[in-house]
């Protein structure tokens, strides 16, 4: 099993490189030679970090990568990524893995020094976590992303850095597009801790390539889906697939009219590669999401006709539950009744748009967890 250790004395054994760096061109003309350089450069032959890389996105972002030519570090604490997701890879020659902190200095420098490129996914996720954790959720997300940054920074590693539609908040310009302004809730609703959090680690990243000219790309993930994903932390969709296969009423959170728009997971993961590749994406910020929207009890009809081969009922189907927000979450807790992005930057710079649909991603659950992990 190649593993990376964390030990404390590993500091002294290893032999440390220099952050001293040769007078850097200046930022016009770094955007100049890109220019020149075209749109893509191939990842084969990378060496690329993952932080988060045991979690749901990060684990089919590994096999993508190891699939590509590149060698894959992943680093993770588990606390919500799960080692199952990794197993598979552990023997394979250019797969590393760390089960650590980011916030570990030590094993961060060590992990940074050796790579080419990081994908920044590792973050407190989830809105029941968020709701009953907020500071365990601020404290990663900004404590993390400062490590990261830092730690890129010394060895001068691009980062591609995960965000979250969150951030455009309470938004009803639909569908949202990048440069938006935003509207979050008020600070005693600890529910907008991760909205602001990550808009943080956005402002944070941002300043990194204005200021010190690190390669820095900002992606905002909306509702990725697909095989891995847990319900334990809030997910919607894997969370009524569960409760559809055990037969048990399906729990629906407010009235259900609320609707969102859910990304295949590997979708999302050719996005990603995509932007990695992009030189031009340097120093921007990408939605990376799906166009097709639908509303929660729409989604849950699909659900179950698709488990039990059931025809559509009324609003009033008792296989369906409404359950108040205040008692689902916590008193006073506010939702979107909306949620869509716009594609057309991302599409316009890589190509890139979904290829999958909902069907498609409901299906690719639901196989997943008829194997018996409900």
């Amino acid at each position: 099993m190649n593993s990376v250790s964390s030990s404390s004395g590993e500091s002294e054994e290893r032999q440390q490189m220099s952050v001293q760096d040769p007078k850097r061109p200046s930022q016009s003309d770094c955007k100049a030679v890109k220019l020149l350089e075209g749109r893509s450069r191939q990842l084969s032959d990378s060496r690329v970090l993952i932080t988060g890389g045991a979690g749901f996105i990060g684990s089919h972002l590994a096999e993508a990568l190891l699939a590509r030519g590149c060698s894959v570090m992943v680093v993770d604490n588990l606390s919500t990524g799960r080692f199952a997701n990794i197993a598979p890879m552990t023997g394979h020659p250019r797969f590393r893995f760390a089960i650590d902190s980011i916030t570990n200095d030590i094993v961060m420098d060590r992990l940074m020094s050796e790579s080419d490129m990081v994908f920044h996914l590792a973050a407190a996720v989830g809105v029941k976590l968020i709701v009953e954790n907020p500071v365990h959720t601020i404290e990663t997300n900004i404590m993390g992303t400062e490590a990261v940054l830092k730690a890129a920074n010394r060895y001068r590693v691009k980062v591609l850095v995960a965000s979250t539609s969150e951030v455009y908040g309470k938004g009803n310009c639909i569908p949202f597009a990048e440069d938006d302004d935003v509207v979050l809730g008020p600070t005693c609703r600890s529910r907008w801790a991760y909205a602001a959090s990550k808009m943080v680690d956005e402002f944070l990243s941002l300043a990194y390539y204005h200021e010190k000219e690190l390669p820095v790309v900002v992606f905002r993930l909306f509702n990725t889906v697909g095989p891995r994903q847990t319900g334990q932390y809030g997910m919607v969709i894997p969370r009524l697939v569960q409760q559809a296969l055990r037969g048990e009423p399906l729990t629906v959170y407010g009235d259900g009219r609320q609707s969102r728009c859910f990304l295949h997971v590997h979708d999302a993961v050719e996005a990603l590669i995509s932007l990695a590749e992009c030189e031009q994406a340097v120093g921007q910020v990408f939605n990376v999401g799906s166009t097709e929207e639908v509303s929660i009890l729409d989604l849950t009809e699909k659900i179950l006709a698709l488990v039990d081969g059931s025809e559509p009922r009324s609003v009033q189907d008792d296989r369906i539950l409404l359950i108040p927000y205040d008692q689902a979450y916590a008193v006073g807790f506010e939702d979107m009744l909306k949620r869509a992005p716009d594609i057309s930057r991302m599409n316009a710079l890589t190509g890139w748009q979904p290829k999958r649909s909902l069907n498609t991603i409901l299906e690719d659950v639901i196989r997943s967890f008829s194997g018996g992990d409900l």
